[in-house]
């Protein structure tokens, strides 16, 4: 078995590792990847199998050449982690969001050549390996190589010792996009920064 970590679009993925990654229980189970997608009042009281059908409809596992809605990272043939990526308007709910906005009021939030790396998952068992850090450096290769001018995220910053749960850096930490290349462009609020990368 080859160990070296590997990240492919998660229409070369299947199904079934994707739902591997997220697991039976926690935040990645439930949401399924759709916070950003669609309203609140939905996405709050949506079962997880409405959820889980919609990401399956993003996704295209086994369409080879299709769009898709994130990556999915592997350490060897073990499925370790998900990234969300693609253009940013595909994020219904995001757009309407005012923290990501705030002090950019001259953004085009509907822009389809900005893209947003805005959800992480790693596998329970395989956290605190690097591979979020990973699966960043992956989404800016991603969205580049598909003609995106830019790339968007809105991470959390997290301080030693801070606590803070998994499921509120979901969205993903500020040293990793700062790794991967990005730079803050807001700090709309005391924990929460907007990060880019211009192509």
């Amino acid at each position: 078995m080859n160990d070296a970590l590997r990240i492919v679009p998660a229409n070369d993925a299947t199904w079934d590792d994707i739902q591997t990654v997220f697991g039976q229980r926690g935040v990645a189970a439930r949401c399924q990847c759709q916070r950003f997608k669609w309203t609140e009042g939905w996405w709050e009281h949506a079962p997880r199998e409405v959820l889980a059908a919609e990401l399956r409809d993003q996704v295209n596992c086994g369409v080879p050449g299709a769009d898709t809605a994130g990556l999915v990272a592997y350490l060897g043939d073990e499925p370790v982690g998900w990234c969300a990526v693609e253009p940013r308007p595909m994020y219904g709910r995001l757009l309407r969001m005012p923290v990501p906005w705030k002090g950019r009021p001259e953004e085009d939030r509907n822009d389809p050549d900005v893209w947003a790396a805005t959800c992480f998952a790693v596998r329970a068992g395989y956290r605190r390996r690097g591979y979020s850090y990973a699966l960043a450096a992956a989404a800016v290769d991603h969205a580049r190589d598909r003609g995106a001018k830019a790339l968007e995220a809105y991470p959390m910053i997290t301080k030693p010792g801070q606590n803070i749960t998994w499921g509120e850096v979901h969205v993903g930490s500020r040293n990793m996009f700062v790794a991967a290349g990005l730079k803050q462009v807001t700090h709309p609020t005391l924990r929460r920064v907007v990060m880019r990368i211009d192509f």
